[in-house]
């Protein structure tokens, strides 16, 4: 038996990969290009600090004005900062020679001196130092500068969401492969128990046959009766033969009148429904004119599991189940409605999913494989019209309308 969900589940894994690759980039490169325009305004500020300090050393500048100016280019500073002479030696002086450098408060001022020399030869590794200049072009001091906190933790943000969206793929592609290994597992348990369930019947009824046939075998008239019998259950055998054989391969379609095929289904289960203990009528009307395409044997399985189903969901001793067949402008419409025990709106999608079952017994295969046939093999659809609690459901089947071959 083969399965096409085999590429669908790879094309979805290699979608998620791309979308978390391209979600991890996009972010790197967004947050590395407001890194550089972060850079670029601090750099701004000590150049406007630098000119500042040029400003200073012009004759003419005010006291007053001096320290307005540099008091408030100062304030803007959130960044590691040192002023150093031209001979790059460091001041002491918090405010003027250095700020936003972390240190000991009770260190003495060697100790403080050597560790801000350290830092310059810290901070030259990040940015190269802008000079200030006397108005005759001579270095008057230069300023050494570091990256903020923001852009400290801007820069190892996307390798944090790259992080996160490994670990985002991860997870989603393990939870992904773990669902469908438990769908596929829950498939091939639920094929080997439908198939053990379909030849059991008729394998059985032949077994039966065969003690008759030992016991009778001198009377002609009930060897005759009981090979009609035998036909029978060999006929039923091979159309079980030829069902599981189309499964997983392309199905040959005909035209042919859903009416009919259904109106097929409902007599063979109307010679079985005394044994089930329950009087269940069903009916069928509609246009036995309307046409599609179809393969009888897959679309015989829908009907007997729609059947199944709405017996299984009716557990009083007056049920009905009810087939509506009717052309609506180019489609043709399957209308199955049962007065069981209904629904429930929350997992009206979960009943065609593999191996959801809401009988302790069951191992919720019927729905599934019908909505496969319908929808994979006919190109058509099959979903719940309504459904009301303890007052019954509607399943609806549409398939394309073709016209009658002449």
């Amino acid at each position: 038996m083969k399965y096409s969900s085999g590429p669908k589940s790879l094309n979805l894994k290699l979608t998620l990969v791309v979308i978390g690759a391209v979600i991890a980039f996009a972010t790197l490169y967004y947050t590395q290009n407001l890194v550089s325009k972060l850079q670029q305004s601090e750099k701004e500020i000590v150049q406007l600090y630098a000119s500042g300090l040029e400003f200073a050393t012009k004759p003419e500048t005010e006291g007053e004005e001096l320290n307005f100016i540099l008091e408030n280019i100062i304030n803007r500073i959130d960044f590691p900062l040192i002023l150093t002479d031209n001979k790059e030696q460091v001041s002491e002086t918090i405010g003027i020679g250095y700020k936003n450098i972390e240190h000991d408060t009770n260190i003495t001022s060697e100790q403080l001196k050597s560790l801000l020399q350290n830092k310059v030869k810290e901070l030259a590794k990040s940015h190269l130092p802008i000079d200030v200049r006397t108005p005759d072009g001579k270095i008057l001091s230069r300023i050494y500068y570091g990256d903020s906190e923001i852009i400290k933790q801007l820069r190892y943000y996307p390798f944090l969401q790259i992080i996160f969206a490994v670990l985002f793929i991860a997870i989603a592609y393990s939870s992904f492969s773990y669902i469908k290994r438990s769908e596929q597992s829950n498939i091939w348990v639920g094929m080997s128990k439908e198939t053990a369930h379909q030849l059991g019947t008729p394998i059985s009824s032949l077994m039966g046959w065969n003690e008759i046939l030992k016991m009778n075998y001198n009377s002609p008239d009930k060897v005759l009766d009981t090979s009609e019998e035998i036909e029978s259950d060999l006929n039923r055998l091979n159309k079980i033969t030829k069902r599981f054989s189309k499964i997983g391969s392309k199905p040959e379609l005909k035209t042919e009148t859903p009416y009919i095929v259904i109106e097929r289904v409902i007599g063979y289960f109307q010679r079985r429904l005394p044994h089930l203990g329950k009087s269940v009528v069903i009916t069928l009307e509609g246009e036995k004119n309307a046409y599609a395409n179809l393969n009888t044997e897959l679309f015989e399985w829908v009907a007997e599991n729609l059947i199944k189903n709405a017996l299984d969901s009716i557990e009083h001793k007056e049920g009905k189940i009810h087939f509506r067949v009717h052309k609506n402008k180019n489609k043709v419409e399957i209308e199955i409605s049962d007065n069981g025990k209904g629904i429930e709106s929350g997992i009206r999608k979960d009943i065609f999913r593999p191996g959801y079952s809401t009988k302790k017994r069951g191992w919720g295969l019927g729905l599934s494989l019908s909505k496969r046939i319908i929808e994979d093999y006919h190109k058509g659809k099959i979903f719940v019209k309504s459904s009301i609690i303890n007052s019954g459901t509607t399943f609806k089947i549409q398939l394309s309308a073709t016209e009658e071959i002449t």
